[in-house]
């Protein structure tokens, strides 16, 4: 990736973490996958420092809330916010397109109905 001609967004290349609320903070009921998503926000901002300076975007996206998909939705009750796939995946084509001048390492999603 170190090799390629800069786009027109002054970028080499990306690449993105899929991440949770537990990478911030921990929870009762399940604390390896809180150690485990602490240390992927962790390596994600190591290389986000890394390979910035060759032009290449690191981020981190906390997906704060379960996606509505064919596997998801039996779970929670009628009532639970889901979050949309079509949204999740045109955020991250976003920032995608951003310019090299004001990148996004790090970005929450959750619906707007759910509790933080």
């Amino acid at each position: 990736m170190k090799d390629l001609e800069l786009n027109e967004n002054g970028k080499k290349g990306s690449l993105f973490f899929t991440s949770a609320t537990a990478a911030l903070r921990g929870n009762v009921i399940s604390p390896v996958f809180a150690a485990g998503k602490s240390g992927q926000r962790a390596l994600s901002q190591s290389l986000a420092k890394e390979f910035g300076k060759e032009n290449i975007h690191v981020a981190s996206v906390v997906i704060d809330g379960m996606i509505d998909t064919d596997f998801t939705k039996p779970l929670g009750s009628p009532n639970t916010p889901k979050l949309s796939p079509d949204s999740v995946a045109k955020t991250y084509w976003s920032l995608t397109s951003q310019d090299s001048s004001a990148w996004t390492w790090e970005l929450d999603l959750r619906p707007s109905s759910e509790k933080w």
